[in-house]
């Protein structure tokens, strides 16, 4: 599965209108704990049937980032029919990443 870089002129068409559900991951190049949940959201992308992975990188897209709320990298979105169903900050493992995606 693909992983697609999202912009703010894109993300109304990749995350907003998407017919699946989009597990967004606010994230920034030079963030440790951004870069290991890079790492685990790789390991599982095979796994996520239904859904679509998008990655935002706060520096490049602060607009968005302040209008979802992001203080605090990473922190993972899940879209569904344009709206947030659920939204936590911080590092998972992929045990606890599946349990939020509910695998």
């Amino acid at each position: 599965m693909k992983i697609i870089e999202v912009t703010e002129e894109n993300f109304k068409e990749k995350v907003l209108e998407s017919k699946a559900k989009v597990l967004v991951d606010f994230y920034a190049t030079w963030c440790g704990p951004c870069k290991m949940m890079a790492s685990v959201i790789d390991t599982i992308k095979d796994e996520l049937q239904g859904y679509e992975i998008c990655k935002i990188d706060v520096d490049k897209c602060p607009n968005l980032s302040r209008e979802y709320g992001v203080m605090s990298i990473p922190n993972l979105f899940i879209f569904e029919n344009g709206k947030v169903i659920k939204n936590e900050m911080g590092f998972k493992t992929a045990e606890e990443l599946k349990e939020f995606l509910n695998l």
